[in-house]
């Protein structure tokens, strides 16, 4: 995705209302929606995008974005309610029992702009937005198209609005996968792609929370590190993550040092209820490791872009200074900080008290 020309990109997916609910108690409502986390990300880093989504009249957050929604004013913006327990008989899988609770409605291709100048585009539904009309439409219009599976493979209870999936086989966008660049799958969502067959012609990245993420492309298959975090919230984590690969592969970093970016901002995401705020002074130091890591790999890459480059380890501990060291200045510039937190992890939507992962940088 790396050139001359400046990058723009096209990410389509919709915001949505977001409610935290732990023990029946609602712990918090906010902005929620792949776009949101994934502008944060990118716009945080300087590069350029068009965004397509749509909300309701009642969408309640007009202030909080940077990119405005198409409002649909005979429909109502999407809404989400992400229960979590602290019951410990209550073994599962998932982190969280995830319900649509309202729809805002699909995203056409007529939505989409006509000009086909992207060189990079984005398809992450979060509540069955997307139609294959209208990824087919972002297929031709972009250079290379990122997705993210649950946009294509979330079904939804007709009852209670429970999230279920459906194999990517059984849906209509399996013909469309060899026209993908790179195909995005959490660890819970991967028995539903049949990896072994996209990594054909797509690269498959799945990402696994405190074990990082791993990437899959033809006979490679690479495991990128975590980043040590404090998890408060996963909401949004894989969006972020999204963000991070995108921003390093539109700046020409090789793909391992862009999946690394990735893992990067899903750990900052989680550290934060809803939404982060990405202090300025990380990411300025994030864009020139960035910056530095791109003229590194120039003048040493020696072959493809899927391998790890040389000095992969040393962009791994940069990163995890610059967040070391900011979080520090963080606290120094904010005295009230550290209390903000810890208020954060007395109420955690996850089992207290809470514990650092146990994952390296």
């Amino acid at each position: 995705m790396g050139g001359n020309r400046e990058p723009r990109g096209l990410i389509v997916g919709n915001y949505c209302h977001d409610v935290l609910i732990k023990d029946e108690v609602v712990l918090a409502e906010t902005l929620g929606g792949a776009v949101s986390f994934i502008s944060a990300v990118l716009d945080g880093v300087n590069i350029t995008s068009d965004y397509v989504s749509k909300v309701g009249s009642d969408f309640a957050y007009n202030v909080n974005v940077n990119h405005a929604p198409i409002v649909s004013r005979s429909g109502k913006t999407a809404v989400f309610h992400a229960y979590f327990t602290s019951d410990p008989s209550e073994i599962r899988r998932e982190d969280r029992v995830l319900k649509r609770v309202q729809s805002c409605g699909p995203i056409s291709p007529s939505d989409l702009p006509d000009e086909a100048n992207f060189n990079f585009g984005m398809a992450v539904g979060i509540e069955g937005e997307i139609s294959p009309e209208t990824l087919e439409k972002m297929l031709d219009i972009c250079d290379v198209v990122l997705v993210d599976i649950q946009a294509l493979i979330r079904d939804f209870d007709q009852i209670d609005g429970t999230v279920k999936l459906t194999h990517l086989t059984k849906t209509p966008f399996s013909h469309l996968i060899p026209r993908i660049g790179f195909l995005k799958a959490s660890a819970e969502e991967a028995p539903y792609v049949d990896i072994e067959e996209a990594r054909k012609s797509c690269c498959v990245v799945v990402t696994s929370g405190k074990d990082g993420c791993t990437v899959y492309w033809k006979d490679v298959e690479l495991q990128i590190s975590p980043f040590t975090t404090v998890q408060v919230d996963p909401t949004g984590a894989g969006d972020s993550f999204l963000g991070g690969l995108v921003a390093g592969l539109v700046h020409g970093l090789a793909v391992p040092d862009a999946a690394l970016l990735g893992n990067f901002f899903g750990s900052l995401t989680v550290e934060q209820v809803g939404l982060p705020i990405f202090d300025s002074t990380l990411m300025q130091k994030v864009k020139d490791e960035v910056q530095s890591r791109k003229m590194q790999c120039e003048k040493h890459e020696d072959g493809s872009r899927f391998k790890k480059p040389r000095d992969h380890e040393q962009f791994i501990a940069s990163l995890s200074t610059a967040k070391l060291l900011t979080t520090d200045e963080v606290h120094d510039r904010d005295p009230g900080y550290a209390n903000h937190q810890m208020l954060f992890h007395k109420n955690s939507v996850y089992e207290e008290p809470i514990k650092a992962m146990d994952t390296k940088p």
